[in-house]
């Protein structure tokens, strides 16, 4: 059966790449090798020169894999190629229907990279490649670089392969005993690796139970033994699940020659993080101490993520004590003060906040960004916005510039407080200082201009964002469009949003969706849910919610009854006001209740009314 091939190479390496345009069962040729006479001895075949192939192109190849069947072999090799055979292999596919199946029928004799990257998405079958032999490319070093032939998808799909293969198992099986598991899974023994254990323990992490039967086994499987990975996960799915004794069963367990390669800084950090989770305090700190006995030094890396691991979890009283407690052992430098006073802020101890930071002031170490951001943070936070305020300002007289969170921090809390030209100030003042504002700044200050209804200043910042470069997003355009009293103004903001290079979301369609219904715009209505479905935004529950009850509000019953059927044969689930309102109809349509009784079943609330939450898609 003949493969055509469309390029050209000439060869300067034992293995010459030619192809051949015809193949009987005794001749034995490569996609671009050599061929082999009915004598047995290798012939050099001429190859047709493609016209876009250079005049002299030469490429080493090396024989990655053979591909065997009754009629032929197909060698495919490592080279770097010509920039048509370069600009094929990025399109080609990086499918293979059956690696399983037929991962037995291929020898590899090479190895591909570890990060195996899939340069396409598409098929070429002028490749000339056999139907069931699909290639990947894989790069090795730049991307139209040295590419390497590898079979199905090298390591990275089969993996994945396999990994889907033994979850199914072990979902139909839900056995965690290791002999049923074992009988099970006897298929996938031989080609055992890291990736796929890795893989099945990330999809079982709420199975605890499974995870562990799964990792047994693997470790019980001939020339197969658990790397750093491995175990690495599946001591963070046992802590995670509040499983700390097998944790530290697991943990013991690792065989004392292996703990050199197994035993790593990130499992350390795993383990401190789920003693702290499950309210170990004691034991979290003896296994930082023991780090030692695994070779690791006491540094002071390790003492902060102990500290960071028991504020995360609320601990921040004893974390403080043990801070305290070591000064000698681990100097007190700002990023640990940092810690503390983070976990006092998060706590809500605004007290034993301010004393942390009276501590560090006294303590003469010099305070960065983020211990004043932490701190201003926490005074907005308990509504404390004028002491914010005051550092804040203090921050510009010391030449510590704040960074933009800071100043979002404090021009969000002012427009919160109605104090909208102070924040308006603040805002002046970061241009002034070359503290660049970004989408949070513009989107805070625009929102409380809208409610104020400051459209002219909020056409100005929008008009400042877009000559800065700072590309309003769809928060911007919904405070702007909840402002909006005509249609037209709605289809301005959404050429203006086109223009920009916004493209609508759901949430924006929804937003503009309400306010068409309330206006009673029906053309508009009918565009936008359209444009909903061809661009695949929607509709969605929202969407069907706004138009039963748009609709139950101008007295067109049947109408919004199709729209609730339409929803329900969809599978979206309707909210309860929605089930009540149609329930209402039925009844109203049937005459079982007067006008006045079904009006007082649907309620105020029921109707869609600019304060419903529907129309404030974004907060």
């Amino acid at each position: 059966m003949p493969w055509p091939s469309p390029f050209h190479y000439e060869q300067h390496s034992p293995a010459h790449c030619a192809h051949s345009p015809s193949s009987t069962p005794t001749i034995s040729e490569g996609v671009f090798g050599r061929r082999e006479g009915r004598d047995g001895k290798r012939k050099r075949r001429p190859t047709p020169r493609s016209p876009e192939a250079p005049a002299s192109t030469s490429h080493d190849c090396t024989v990655l894999f053979s591909w065997t069947t009754p009629q032929q072999r197909c060698y495919c090799f490592s080279m770097m190629p010509p920039p048509r055979l370069a600009s094929a292999i990025l399109a080609a596919a990086c499918r293979f229907r059956k690696p399983i199946a037929l991962r037995h029928t291929l020898g590899v004799f090479g190895s591909c990279t570890p990060a195996v990257r899939h340069n396409a998405s598409e098929m070429l079958p002028f490749l000339g490649l056999p139907p069931c032999l699909h290639q990947s490319a894989l790069p090795s070093g730049h991307l139209l670089g040295s590419l390497r032939f590898c079979h199905a998808s090298a390591s990275e799909s089969s993996s994945e392969v396999h990994a889907s293969e033994i979850l199914r198992i072990l979902k139909s099986t839900g056995s965690s005993d290791n002999a049923d598991l074992g009988g099970a899974l006897r298929q996938f023994a031989e080609n055992m690796d890291e990736d796929v254990v890795l893989k099945v323990l990330q999809k079982q992490r709420s199975n605890w139970q499974a995870a562990l039967a799964f990792f047994n086994w693997a470790a019980g499987l001939p020339g197969y033994t658990h790397g750093s990975r491995a175990y690495t996960e599946m001591l963070d799915i046992l802590g995670r699940m509040k499983k700390v004794r097998l944790m530290r069963q697991l943990f013991d367990e690792i065989p004392n020659e292996r703990w050199e390669v197994v035993v790593t800084n990130r499992m350390f950090a795993v383990l401190l993080n789920r003693y702290a989770g499950a309210h170990k305090v004691q034991e979290a700190i003896e296994v930082f101490y023991l780090r030692k006995d695994y070779g690791f030094e006491l540094d002071l890396v390790g003492f902060q993520i102990l500290l960071m691991s028991l504020c995360r979890y609320k601990h921040v009283e004893e974390a403080e004590v043990l801070f305290r407690k070591k000064k000698d052992e681990f100097p007190h430098v700002i990023k640990s003060w940092n810690i503390i006073l983070n976990g006092w802020c998060v706590k809500g101890s605004m007290r034993d906040a301010q004393r942390i930071w009276n501590d560090i002031i006294a303590s003469k170490v010099e305070r960065d960004l983020f211990t004043y951001g932490t701190f201003i943070k926490a005074l907005t936070k308990d509504g404390r916005i004028g002491s914010a305020v005051k550092l804040f300002n203090s921050m510009w007289e010391k030449g510590i510039n704040p960074d933009v969170a800071i100043c979002n921090c404090i021009i969000d809390q002012l427009c919160f407080k109605k104090r909208i030209p102070e924040a308006l100030e603040i805002f002046g003042e970061m241009n002034d200082r070359r503290c660049q504002a970004d989408v949070a700044t513009y989107n805070t200050l625009i929102k409380y201009l809208c409610n104020i209804k400051r459209m002219e200043k909020v056409y100005e910042l929008l008009d400042e964002m877009e000559a800065k470069g700072c590309s309003p997003n769809n928060r911007t355009y919904s405070y702007i469009l909840k402002t909006t009293e005509k249609p037209k103004d709605v289809i301005a903001l959404m050429q203006r949003m086109e223009q920009t290079g916004c493209k609508l979301d759901s949430d924006t369609y929804n937003l503009i969706l309400n306010l068409y219904v309330d206006w009673k715009y029906e053309k508009g209505v009918h565009q936008i849910w359209d444009e909903m479905e061809r661009n695949g935004s929607g509709p969605d529950q929202r969407s069907f919610t706004i138009m039963v009850h748009g609709l139950h509000s101008q007295g067109k019953l049947d109408e919004a009854l199709q729209y609730y059927t339409t929803m329900k044969s969809r599978g979206l689930i309707p909210e309860p006001r929605t089930k009540i309102l149609v329930k209402a109809i039925h009844m109203k349509k049937d005459g079982a209740v007067t006008e006045d009784q079904s009006a007082n079943m649907t309620g105020k609330n029921l109707k869609l009314d600019p304060r419903s939450r529907l129309f404030h898609v974004h907060k």
